[in-house]
Order: structure tokens, then C-alpha cells, then sequence
């Protein structure tokens, strides 16, 4: 995708279509936007190529699937070299109790998100991110509520 790709209103209209109902059919999505089947399904997949639309999943009850404790986690490399930050990236994606991982800016390195059952479960979940090689500090804030969660904004 160049930074210079455009997207009209009909492109707009879909991005927050499937942003709200990813499981609408192609038809009734070509209804909603007033246009015919073949145009809209060039637009989704035009939108798809440019990488406006980076797949289609579905929101899972994480509580329900994963637990009922979420923390995140500040990760402090004892160094930021290419090689500390490539070995940390692929080591966390081991970690399964990971969701989401943010190379940041500020006194951390990374921010962490991750979902365990309990607390044992975190305690077993934190003794293998410290083996992770290179770490130097590891600070924890459980998540007492989630007060706002969305997509992206489709302008």
C-alpha cells in the first residue's frame, strides 16, 4: 500500500460496513452502498490488495476462552541493539498468554497485553517471560476493567 492510495465514500461506506458486520454477504453489502454485486466486490477487493482490509476475524469472549485476568506488562531490554530487539520479538511469540506486543518509546522497551486463567497462571506465565534472553526489567498492572475497546476509525 503507497501512501498516496485513495479511498472515496463508497470505499468508506464498506470499510465500516465489514468493520461492523464482517459476515454480511457480498450482495447485501453491495444493497447497503447502492451499488451492483461486481463493482462492490472489485472495491472489497481492491480495498483488500491495498491493505486497508487485513483480513476478517471473529471477537472472542476471552474470559470465556482464555481467563478472566488481564495484565499488561512493561518489558525493559538490558539493551535495545537489533540483535536484543529480533531474539525478545521472536521469543515472545512463544509466549502463548501474549495477545498483543508494542515496541514503545519512554522508560520501556515494550508493552505486553496477556490474559491468564489465574493468578498461579500468571506466575507460571511471568517465570517464562523471564527467561527470555536480554530482559532486564519486567514491571506487571493488572487490568481492572476494560472501559473502551474499538477498530480503527473509518473516516
Amino acid at each position: 500500500m503507497t501512501e498516496k492510495t485513495r479511498i472515496d465514500a463508497f470505499d468508506t461506506r464498506i470499510l465500516k460496513i465489514l468493520t461492523n458486520n464482517g459476515r454480511i454477504s457480498w450482495r447485501e453489502l453491495a444493497t447497503e452502498i447502492g451499488l451492483s454485486l461486481t463493482p462492490t466486490l472489485r472495491r472489497v477487493r481492491r480495498l483488500e490488495s491495498d491493505g486497508f482490509i487485513l483480513g476478517y476475524t471473529t471477537r472472542l469472549n476471552e474470559r470465556r476462552l482464555s481467563g478472566a485476568i488481564e495484565a499488561m506488562i512493561s518489558v525493559t531490554l538490558d539493551r535495545q541493539s537489533d540483535e536484543a530487539l529480533s531474539i525478545f520479538e521472536r521469543s515472545i511469540q512463544d509466549v502463548e498468554e501474549v495477545t498483543d506486543c508494542y515496541q514503545m518509546t519512554g522508560d520501556y522497551d515494550y508493552l505486553l497485553r496477556v490474559v491468564v486463567n489465574d493468578l498461579d497462571h500468571f506466575q507460571v506465565m511471568l517465570g517464562t517471560l523471564s527467561r527470555i534472553p536480554m530482559l532486564s526489567r519486567i514491571n506487571s498492572s493488572f487490568v481492572l476493567k476494560t472501559v473502551l475497546r474499538r477498530t480503527a476509525k473509518v473516516t
